[in-house]
């Protein structure tokens, strides 16, 4: 995904789906030093995006708030709240300058909170998992729509951290309430499910995914479900249907 760019590569992080607690800047700032200590090959330079929370100095629709997006050459969102990101940047600087810097060739990439943010159809883990909120799904920032995409993306797939007493794979929600969540999607809709540890890369100058990692990707839609392994690719075509965008 970066080994093509020139070093160093300039990697903003944004802060927005913590962007809630009061920890947000300690959280972006362990994520940058993991990145600087496991990729040195990039020779990394980070950047943060502190875009937290609306009405306040880090307001994601202030210009010096969205200006590293304008910097990177990747900008990189992974843990938080989804629900809490598709408020905060809906309709803002910072994100609509995020999807024009991508739709040039700006390389993203989300994991967990944000990877479901960016869904067309989002996941509201929280509010569901912890707070005991009714089944449903919120409109996300839906990234891929402008693809001809209509995704459900789903990381923590394989998540097993209830052990034996508890089902909490696909995003915690087990399987018995998710196949009730599925129910509830418009029937267009693709899940992409992303085990813990494992990464989907979409190419889509090549018009292909690619997984990487420990666990498998799964891609679920009402005729098919299908998964792949690490090193094995899929043509994006399974994820729906495609309007290609140059520089992507």
């Amino acid at each position: 995904m970066l080994g093509s760019l020139p070093r160093p590569v300039r990697i903003a992080l944004l802060e927005t789906p913590a962007g809630f607690q009061p920890n947000a800047a300690l959280v972006a700032r362990k994520i940058g030093d993991f990145l600087r200590q496991h990729l040195p090959e990039l020779q990394p330079e980070i950047r943060y995006v502190p875009a937290r929370r609306r009405g306040t100095v880090f307001d994601p629709d202030e210009p010096l708030v969205a200006e590293p997006v304008e910097w990177a050459d990747c900008v990189f969102a992974g843990p938080g709240s989804p629900t809490y990101m598709i408020r905060q940047l809906a309709g803002t600087r910072t994100w609509q300058r995020l999807v024009e810097r991508w739709q040039s060739g700006l390389r993203l990439a989300f994991a967990s909170a944000a990877a479901i943010a960016v869904s067309r159809f989002a996941l509201p883990v929280y509010e569901i998992y912890k707070a005991g909120a009714d089944l449903h799904w919120i409109e996300g920032l839906d990234l891929l729509g402008s693809l001809g995409f209509s995704l459900a993306i789903i990381p923590h797939w394989n998540n097993r951290e209830g052990g034996e007493e508890l089902d909490t794979s696909c995003c915690f929600m087990g399987q018995e309430r998710f196949t009730q969540l599925v129910r509830l999607l418009p029937p267009e809709t693709t899940i992409l499910g992303i085990d813990e540890h494992t990464a989907c890369l979409l190419d889509f100058a090549e018009g292909v995914g690619r997984v990487i990692g420990a666990g498998t990707v799964t891609i679920v839609t009402a005729e098919y479900s299908r998964s792949f392994r690490h090193r094995e690719q899929f043509p994006l075509a399974l994820l729906g249907s495609i309007a290609p965008i140059d520089n992507l």
